[in-house]
């Protein structure tokens, strides 16, 4: 939230890289005690800028006619210059306080409430947003329900910059948990959030936007699973019935995977942290029942979403050209992904999509997943064995492997398990299963998935005696079951 401001205005001095500096009490001739706290920001300063921004727009609310519509106007110069000195002076706690003391919030909310400035607009939410990093001061904004009501309602705008802003303030506010619980009971009142930032997440292009409001929902379907199971069922409604032949029909609210889907396929790209964000949202919503029913029912939602994450696997992550190390890097995002497919393979459905004799090739990804783990655990224990190095970091760096390796596993164990005598003679065909492939799966699988692995075995006697045998002799696991 602590964000610079100088290369978002096109109105900068030429000579100027950046706001201006923020004004001291050096600048003017003020009174001792003219300055903020320990700072040397001017508090006369302060007065004389919000105080021209109140008269800024009602001199502009006032010019407007009867009916006359409001469109977006550029800030003067000068004005825009002091309150982006405000947005920046307002990352100081001191300044954010003092703002508070002289009832900053309402001057704002009534700034945003009468701007017909875009610009303005997105200035005064980014202060607020700095304000809000502040516990103290986070509290006392988020108690002020009209404000809260405003800035809802400012997530259908169509202004992607305030809506940034907007995003970044009320990701703060979740973020403190003193204030969360306000913001959550807003946010379940009103549902007209859940579809501007479906709305968001299907149209926009904008990388920054897109990450924020990720970032967003995520918090709040990590904090609150009634919220999110809402919004999957909201989706999931048909068009309402009108009471009279005069009513209109409303339209389907927009559908949460297919927004999710939509972003994600935006920032693929474009940034690995959103594409990350988004998948882990998609992973919240496949711990529910009703998330994994809104995606499997709908065959063309369940065709899109495998589609979109067999490719990020089969194209995308973890490839053979890569170095084992890759899965390090990459360890959140494949486990958010096979879990949601995995949850999708055993959902029990029965679209042609999912079938196991189309999805050979994830055998090939998934044992090579595996493959770089191991390779990974190895060097990861002598490098630590070398330092004498156990602490919490390198105790954390093993947790997210061993996720990853347990969802990997559970979802190849599924797969083997439904493999027919024809799946097999393909597999092997083209590569998917060969003696590498089935010992590093084995070494794995076992023994918590024996008999998954002892129905794999079986099967390929059929369609490769030699080839059982082998893994038989080299494995004692395989022999004790024998």
């Amino acid at each position: 939230m602590e964000k610079e401001n100088g290369d978002s205005s096109p109105k900068q001095a030429d000579d100027m890289d950046r706001n201006p500096s923020p004004p001291t009490s050096d600048d003017e001739d003020e009174q001792p005690g003219d300055c903020i706290g320990n700072t040397m920001y001017s508090k006369h300063w302060f007065f004389t800028t919000l105080t021209k921004l109140i008269d800024t727009v009602t001199v502009d609310k006032d010019k407007l006619g009867a009916g006359e519509e409001e469109a977006s106007v550029d800030l003067e110069e000068d004005l825009e210059n002091d309150i982006c000195k405000v947005w920046d002076m307002s990352m100081n706690e001191e300044v954010a306080q003092f703002l508070v003391e002289f009832n900053a919030g309402e001057i704002l909310l009534g700034v945003i409430t009468k701007s017909n400035s875009n610009r303005l607009t997105e200035i005064c939410v980014g202060i607020l947003g700095n304000m809000a990093c502040f516990p103290e001061t986070c509290l006392h904004l988020s108690s002020n329900k009209d404000l809260g009501e405003v800035l809802l309602l400012l997530l259908s705008d169509t202004d992607p910059p305030t809506l940034l802003e907007t995003s970044r303030l009320l990701l703060t506010c979740l973020s403190q948990a003193e204030a969360m619980s306000m913001w959550l009971e807003r946010i379940r009142k009103h549902p007209s959030v859940r579809d501007n930032l479906c709305f968001i997440m299907n149209s926009s292009t904008n990388v920054d936007l897109l990450f924020k409001v990720g970032e967003l929902v995520d918090k709040l379907f990590d904090e609150d699973e009634d919220l999110m199971i809402d919004w999957i069922k909201a989706g999931s409604q048909q068009p309402g019935t009108p009471n009279t032949d005069l009513e209109e029909e409303k339209p389907a609210p927009l559908g949460l995977v297919r927004s999710l889907l939509q972003a994600a396929k935006q920032l693929k790209y474009d940034s690995s942290e959103g594409l990350d964000i988004y998948m882990h949202i998609l992973q919240l919503v496949t711990t529910v029942d009703e998330g994994i029913q809104s995606i499997v029912q709908s065959p063309e939602d369940g065709k899109r979403t495998w589609g979109f994450l067999f490719k990020l696997i089969r194209r995308d992550l973890c490839q053979s050209g890569d170095p084992p190390l890759i899965v390090q890097e990459q360890k959140t995002i494949l486990s958010y992904i096979l879990a949601v497919m995995s949850a999708m393979f055993s959902s029990q459905t029965e679209h042609e999509y999912i079938r196991t004799g189309k999805n050979l090739p994830l055998i090939n990804s998934l044992t090579r997943i595996l493959e770089n783990l191991e390779v990974c655990g190895r060097k990861s224990s002598d490098k630590r064995h070398a330092r004498g190095d156990t602490g919490e970091a390198a105790i954390e760096e093993d947790f997210h492997l061993k996720i990853l390796k347990d969802v990997c596993c559970e979802f190849l164990s599924n797969i083997l398990k439904q493999l027919t005598k024809e799946n097999i003679l393909e597999a092997l065909k083209h590569g998917y299963v060969t003696k590498e492939k089935c010992l590093c799966a084995l070494r794995n699988l076992l023994p918590l998935y024996s008999l998954s692995v002892n129905s794999f075995v079986g099967v390929l006697g059929e369609a490769d005696p030699d080839l059982a045998e082998t893994l038989r002799k080299e494995i004692p696991a395989l022999r004790d079951e024998c």
